[in-house]
């Protein structure tokens, strides 16, 4: 029997695939058209070209496979976002900043004033939410960007 390209061809497949526990999946039927989806990626573990989205992950209904739409590429460097002051101006290395409210230092009765200048500011990236490393009064310490204003 000879099948015209213009008419759907109803695949029957029934096959019941566990895909955690207490969930299983029935493939059943599914009308294909002979067109493979061009749009998403074939799962990484079977290869099958039936992935499709589910929120922000790709699921493979075959295998029961989940991995996230779009992984960073390994050869491209990440974006880093700009740090920025209590008031949205953009911090550099080396940039002057003032205190804009007391600080009690941990571990000590010490307070550091608002209004107190800080010179030579360094930035780090991607180390919790202290994100200026600066030297106030001989001591070494950590900010926080959100209480310090370009000065």
């Amino acid at each position: 029997m000879e099948l015209s390209g213009k008419y759907p061809v109803l695949l029957q497949t029934h096959r019941t695939l566990s895909i955690g526990p207490g969930r299983t999946i029935d493939s059943g039927s599914r009308l294909y058209d002979g067109e493979v989806n061009e749009t998403l990626p074939p799962c990484p573990e079977c290869s099958s070209d039936l992935t499709y989205e589910m929120g922000a992950l790709l699921v493979c209904p075959l295998c029961g496979h989940e991995w996230a739409a779009e992984a960073p590429a390994a050869g491209e460097p990440a974006q880093d976002a700009a740090i920025t002051d209590a008031y949205g101006s953009v911090l550099a290395d080396g940039d002057s900043v003032t205190i804009i409210k007391d600080l009690k230092l941990k571990g000590s009765s010490t307070v550091i004033k608002v209004g107190t200048k800080v010179r030579g500011i360094r930035l780090r990236q991607g180390v919790g939410d202290h994100d200026i490393e600066c030297r106030i009064e001989g001591v070494s310490m950590q900010l926080k960007s959100g209480v310090v204003k370009k000065a």
